[in-house]
């Protein structure tokens, strides 16, 4: 019976996929497996039972990645299950930012109680003219999930899209459409377009990366929109360039204090991914990669530990090791299984930075005392015997 923790609501179309043989607890430190959204559990302490952690969602800043590895437990997300979501409204926000709708919007409705609301609208309408965005330069920074949805979709809207990632993946280079053009380098980006939207997680290459230094590449007016993360922009620095009119408009998902209320920012309350389907398919996705973990051993869309996959064990038994990625872990595993006598029919072996994983099956029923011989090896971190 495994013990699965919710920290935060978790769509139940996601739950549901649990069997019997899971039960949901309420105490942390009784889980074998944790479900969260937004929660941050940086000062939790991480029970010996706990095995796994599943964030409905891209991002895993509330999640303390390095301890966890440590202590064995996998953390996974859930990317590009609220791509969608997240693509369209970056579409809204780009109209928005031509467009001062919501300056309309809210000055249409200080007049209510006009009874001339209609000769005054034609009068004032000029002072909320926008421009439309065909024919503009966008540039689009991370080609990830969202990315690509969202240069895609844009270049449909007859947009000339500029995208830039260094390390964009095979899969998405093939979904990424021929029309999107290759930019080197985010100079390119800051210097030729007129609006750029950024997403790409946090790290301190990325950190404060929209600074004066960027702006000043940027042509006069730019409207940057930022549905990654707020650290990303030096927010003082933001402000400055709204003031002087470098950037025109700057569309946030992460309201602070510096920049709610500023003129020419619209501050968003974080929904991105607030969708009733994306919310579904992180549930589906996070509850999925669970499942498989706990049941088979295999890890997929872990951001500590590396991908590995095995299947279903159709062998007399199976073990799950993390360890650290040093020399000499594999062939003392293998020496293991041989001083007992049991034959390996099958096994795999990833690394991921300074962590590793390994799974072994083997042709003989596997026993607790096998387990705690591997765990004495030095830079084991967790052993789980899964059949």
């Amino acid at each position: 019976m495994f013990k699965i923790n919710c920290i935060n609501n978790i769509a139940n179309v996601g739950l549901n996929l649990f069997t019997d043989d899971y039960e949901m607890v309420n105490n942390f430190n009784e889980a074998n497996a944790v479900l969260v959204r937004s929660s941050s559990l940086h000062d939790q302490e991480l029970p010996p039972s706990l095995e796994a952690i599943a964030r409905a969602g891209a991002g895993v800043n509330n999640i303390p990645l390095e301890k966890c590895a440590e202590n064995g437990v996998v953390v996974f997300n859930t990317p590009g299950a609220n791509a969608n979501g997240v693509k369209e409204i970056v579409i809204a926000s780009l109209v928005m930012a031509s467009r001062d709708l919501f300056g309309g919007i809210n000055w249409v409705n200080s007049c209510q109680e006009d009874p001339d609301i209609a000769k005054l609208v034609e009068k004032n309408k000029a002072k909320f003219a926008g421009t439309e965005i065909k024919g503009k330069k966008l540039g689009v920074i991370g080609l990830g999930q969202i990315g690509v949805l969202v240069a895609n979709a844009l270049n449909k809207l007859d947009m000339e899209v500029y995208g830039y990632d260094p390390y964009i993946s095979v899969d998405a280079a093939w979904k990424l459409s021929k029309f999107i053009k290759q930019a080197k380098s985010l100079e390119e980006i800051f210097r030729e377009c007129d609006f750029i939207t950024v997403h790409i997680p946090l790290t301190d290459s990325t950190k404060g990366m929209f600074n004066k230094d960027s702006f000043a590449m940027m042509k006069d007016g730019v409207k940057i929109l930022n549905f990654s993360r707020d650290t990303l922009v030096i927010d003082d620095d933001m402000v400055e360039a709204l003031k002087s009119g470098k950037v025109g408009k700057y569309v946030t998902d992460f309201p602070n204090p510096k920049v709610c209320g500023i003129e020419g920012v619209t501050t968003i309350p974080h929904l991105g991914a607030s969708t009733s389907e994306s919310e579904d398919n992180c549930a589906i996705m996070a509850v999925k990669q669970l499942i498989d973990y706990l049941e088979n051993g295999n890890i997929k869309n872990s951001v500590n530990y590396p991908s590995c996959d095995m299947g279903v064990c159709n062998n007399a038994g199976r073990i799950a090791i993390n360890h650290k990625n040093i020399p000499n872990m594999l062939s003392q595993f293998t020496a293991t299984f041989a001083k007992e006598n049991i034959n390996i029919p099958d096994m795999i072996n990833k690394s991921k930075g300074q962590y590793a994983y390994t799974i072994l099956d083997s042709e003989s029923p596997l026993t607790p005392e096998l387990a705690d011989k591997i765990r004495e090896i030095n830079g084991v971190l967790k052993v789980r015997i899964i059949k």
